[in-house]
């Protein structure tokens, strides 16, 4: 596995940037800033709708699924959340501008 991109990509499943949630965060990204440009919201607001709902969503897994136990440890919590908001947000702005 000497390819950098390989690397890359193993890397960020290591610590825990991408996992089967990653295609789904994408997903309510695209979902979710299309919904508000349907609504009448701006490019802008739409994207900014995508980081104000993902950032909830996280605030909420906190509190449902906790950090240490679902992700093994807290860096990986905090690789998966930052990995989580950048698919979604950068998505949403992809899609819209």
């Amino acid at each position: 596995m000497n390819n950098p991109l390989a690397k890359f990509v193993q890397w960020q499943l290591s610590s825990g940037q991408l996992d089967h949630w990653t295609s789904y965060h994408i997903a309510a990204g695209l979902a979710i800033a299309k919904i508000a440009q349907w609504c009448g919201s701006s490019d802008a607001m739409a994207v900014g709708w995508v980081v104000i709902i993902g950032v909830l969503w996280e605030v909420f897994e906190v509190y449902v699924e906790g950090t240490d136990k679902t992700y093994g440890t807290k860096k990986k919590w905090a690789y998966n959340t930052g990995a989580d908001l950048l698919v979604e947000i950068g998505a949403a702005a992809w899609m819209v501008w």
